[in-house]
């Protein structure tokens, strides 16, 4: 069966998700987000897995695409897992500090030996590249191609594909991935997609699981005081109802403006959507 959606996915791939037809949106309505926002943009979506609903703010916006960043780092732990270039969220990784220098704005979590699991929640990026030189080109097409995930452009021999391009994606497409993901309809292993639920979990308030990753890069490249977009993208599980995919995208004037403040508008959103407790965010 796995062979059988993974050919398919392959002979669609992202073209065929663009030519489904689109669904009827309801437009979130909330008089106080725009000052919320403080001059910031954003994009968001959210699909309820229960009945289908999808909610958006700036829904016209919902096609554009841009540089995922470390949001990217959903399905490179998938595939890495799946195709056994790591074995575990355990597996530990040395860092090279020759080969792969720490930059200035570098945390200290990303400066040593790690496990896939302390990479993912710490958004190391050499980990992620050391990845995804071993995995390949090629096998990332494959696979992005079969999971639907934006325009699935991945050059052979690059490590940055998702941080500088040319690989893009939605907001729309980023909740369609992971609805498709919590639905069981992608090429993976059961193990997989469960160790994914055990690395992603951000919080849990009032009975629901807030699941995820934030990402983030300079609008302009290599601008790291100018501008920059952000997402979360993820889902949320409550106990009494449907799980709900997300996706937000930000952008505004300084990393800082958007590094904490996705998280918290991503719960703002989800709260008018009835997806998060009232009072949290």
């Amino acid at each position: 069966m796995r062979l059988i959606i993974l050919v398919l996915g392959l002979a669609c791939g992202a073209a065929c998700f663009a030519a489904t037809p689109r669904p009827d949106i309801t437009v979130i309505s909330a008089p106080g987000i725009p000052a919320k926002l403080a001059g910031r943009e954003a994009i968001f979506y959210a699909i309820e897995l229960g009945n289908d609903t999808h909610s958006a703010w700036a829904p016209e916006r919902a096609d554009e695409r841009y540089r995922p960043y470390s949001t990217f780092k959903i399905p490179n732990l998938l595939i890495a897992l799946d195709t056994g270039t790591a074995a575990s969220v355990d597996a530990v990784r040395r860092w090279d500090s020759a080969r792969r220098p720490p930059a200035g704005f570098w945390p200290d979590g990303w400066r040593g030996d790690q496990t896939l699991a302390d990479a993912f929640r710490r958004s190391t990026v050499w980990y992620f590249q050391d990845l995804a030189l071993e995995v390949g080109g090629a096998r990332y097409r494959e696979m992005l191609q079969a999971f639907g995930y934006g325009n699935a452009m991945a050059p052979d021999a690059s490590d940055v594909f998702w941080l500088s391009g040319p690989l893009e994606i939605s907001v729309r497409e980023q909740a369609l991935f992971l609805l498709r993901l919590l639905r069981g309809e992608l090429p993976l292993r059961a193990e997989s997609v469960a160790a994914l639920q055990e690395v992603s979990l951000l919080e849990v308030s009032n009975g629901c699981r807030l699941h995820g990753k934030t990402g983030s890069g300079p609008a302009a490249e290599d601008n790291m005081n100018g501008p920059f977009e952000g997402w979360l993208v993820g889902w949320v599980d409550c106990a009494e109802t449907a799980p709900v995919v997300f996706a937000l995208f930000l952008r505004g004037p300084s990393y800082a403006s958007i590094a904490r403040f996705r998280r918290e508008m991503s719960r703002s959103f989800l709260r008018h959507i009835g997806a998060w407790p009232d009072g949290e965010g």
